[in-house]
């Protein structure tokens, strides 16, 4: 059988992931995908031959959003992605995001953190206008954005 290539096998025929890396010495260590991401990416390359992404320019990490804001803004998530660096001419700083803004929402999707906005930044975001919900300082913003085919 090959169940070292398809991933961990719970019972019978249930993958929960598929390794991508294995560090050797390392007493068994391995790196692995969800079976979504890897039931999408699959699809993806069977029905166009690669992978689109979409695409608005920002670094970011994930960080906590404090408390009080979190309660007066009545946020699903206690955390979001902070912009920390924008490209140039990029759909992010022509929408106005700035450094120090922190990203919660995608068109209404909570972001807790930068796997969120990975995961809501799809194929078929690429452009179609979507609104980024920002915390700056202490306000909340709306910020309207066509996110482009990452290169």
């Amino acid at each position: 059988m090959h169940h070292q290539f398809l991933g961990q096998i719970i019972g019978v025929n249930t993958v929960i992931g598929v390794n991508t890396a294995t560090i050797m010495g390392a007493q068994g260590l391995c790196f692995a995908i969800g079976i979504n991401t890897a039931k999408f990416v699959a699809s993806r390359l069977l029905r166009d031959g690669r992978i689109r992404r979409s695409w608005i320019g920002v670094s970011a990490q994930t960080v906590p959003v404090h408390r009080r804001v979190v309660r007066f803004y009545s946020l699903v998530k206690e955390s979001g992605v902070v912009v920390v660096g924008l490209d140039e001419r990029s759909p992010a700083r022509t929408a106005g995001l700035r450094e120090g803004d922190v990203i919660v929402a995608l068109d209404d999707k909570p972001v807790a953190g930068v796997d969120d906005l990975h995961r809501l930044l799809t194929d078929a975001q690429v452009g179609v206008r979507c609104v980024l919900t920002v915390i700056r300082y202490t306000e909340r913003l709306l910020l309207p954005v066509m996110p482009e085919e990452a290169r």
